[in-house]
């Protein structure tokens, strides 16, 4: 049966067979596959179980998160669960300090996203200098873009700092194409990677500093001004047409902000590892755990209200890294699949905070869902939260009802209202 399966899903998302690319129709399936199923299963428990209570909201959710399995690469299932994972723990935080019986210490701390974002950088530079393989490929490509640092020197540094010989070969081919192997006295076993070797088109690390920075800001500028632009004219297109120029300011305005940050990581990291040469004779892997934890500040450049949306996106990463380490180094058990369930687990906590608790959700989040799910959340007032399965099934109620002249033995004296949110347990 299983066989079965991945031969039809082969040919239905194949790219021999199909125009569009496989990657889009995979992720069609997933969130159409989860949209379809969760309603159809709110609707099935609901009529088994004669009661609509949040169990259904959390079993219609882990069931319909089996639709992760569209996706048949088991680093991008983890990387979603681990989003996911991130985004409840948010979320009952969040739930467990509006009600008063949990007050995480150090919440209160008005730079707190910022110190997550540190932490969760930390391990994410660690993991590119040191154990790049338990990176994403996508994630270790766009690192190497933005950085001046060419691979080889990465490499090299790895090497050294594990104690190995360097590979000499390499780094000579490498400088020799920048210009700069005459100048340079290699080693197998060197105490340290020098400056020379990091940066070799520039003699001055201030320099190489500056000069990095401007380049990432070159590089990101049109990225972050599209990602920023775009939304907001396809999301608010009437208040575009009205006022076009404020629109056009505003996408400026998040862009220069998005990429000052991202050019000041870079520049912070570099010169943190330039500085450690100059006032050390030897290289420690820690180093690059602490360099990417203070280039984490330049988050606060960032507006206050994406600083937490940033942390929540490096957390799944980091965490995904240090979960590969620790299996890696027989910490923690290698477990087959098991980031399928993690994700089943997450969504049946998403779809019961969207169902029940909506406040305690990220705007950004929730809005994501009720486009995918067509959910309706409801007006604080509202008893709960009414999605489109919980409309469609007060529709088959209304028309199971039996009318008067079909029924000549009900009492029509004293007629009774019945409404469903009357009802307790309903």
């Amino acid at each position: 049966m299983k066989c079965l399966w991945e031969l039809n899903l082969y040919q239905l998302v194949s790219e021999k067979d199909l125009i569009v690319r496989e990657e889009a129709c995979r992720v069609g399936l997933l969130f159409g596959g989860f949209t379809g199923s969760y309603h159809a299963l709110r609707c099935l428990l609901r009529k088994l179980r004669k009661k609509e209570t949040p169990v259904n909201a959390i079993l219609a959710g882990s069931i319909a998160g089996l639709s992760v399995l569209a996706i048949d690469d088991s680093n991008r299932r983890r990387t979603l669960a681990l989003y996911l994972l991130a985004r409840v723990a948010q979320c009952a935080y969040n739930s467990a300090k509006s009600k008063n019986k949990f007050h995480l210490w150090g919440s209160h701390w008005r730079h707190g996203d910022s110190l997550l974002f540190a932490l969760a950088c930390a391990q994410v530079m660690y993991a590119f200098v040191m154990r790049p393989e338990s990176l994403p490929n996508s994630y270790q490509d766009f690192i190497h873009k933005m950085g001046p640092v060419a691979a080889p020197v990465y490499k090299a540094v790895r090497e050294n700092c594990r104690g190995g010989p360097v590979d000499v070969a390499s780094i000579s081919a490498y400088l020799y194409s920048r210009g700069k192997s005459d100048n340079l006295k290699l080693e197998k076993f060197p105490s340290i990677i020098p400056c020379s070797v990091i940066h070799p088109d520039t003699n001055s690390c201030l320099a190489h500093n500056a000069k990095a920075s401007s380049t990432t800001f070159r590089k990101t500028f049109p990225l972050y001004f599209s990602l920023t632009f775009v939304p907001f004219v396809v999301l608010h297109l009437q208040q575009f047409m009205k006022t076009p120029s404020r629109t056009c300011w505003l996408a400026v305005k998040d862009a220069v902000q998005s990429t000052s940050f991202l050019a000041a990581f870079v520049g912070i990291f570099q010169g943190i590892i330039c500085m450690h040469r100059k006032i050390a004779s030897k290289d420690h892997k820690l180093v690059y755990w602490v360099a990417g934890a203070l280039s984490a500040l330049s988050v606060l450049l960032v507006k206050k209200s994406r600083r937490s949306e940033l942390a929540l996106y490096v957390l799944p990463r980091a965490t995904e890294s240090l979960w590969y380490i620790s299996v890696n180094r027989h910490l923690l058990p290698d477990v087959k699949n098991s980031e399928v369930a993690l994700f089943c687990a997450c969504m049946g906590g998403i779809m019961y905070y969207l169902e029940y608790e909506p406040d305690s959700i990220a705007p950004f989040l929730k809005g994501l869902i009720r486009r995918f799910l067509s959910s309706r959340i409801s007006n604080p007032g509202s008893s709960f939260d009414r999605t489109a399965s919980y409309t469609y099934l007060q529709t088959l109620d209304a028309m199971k009802k039996p009318k008067p002249e079909d029924n000549p033995e009900l009492d029509t004296s004293a007629p009774k209202q019945y409404s469903l949110e009357s009802i307790q347990g309903l």
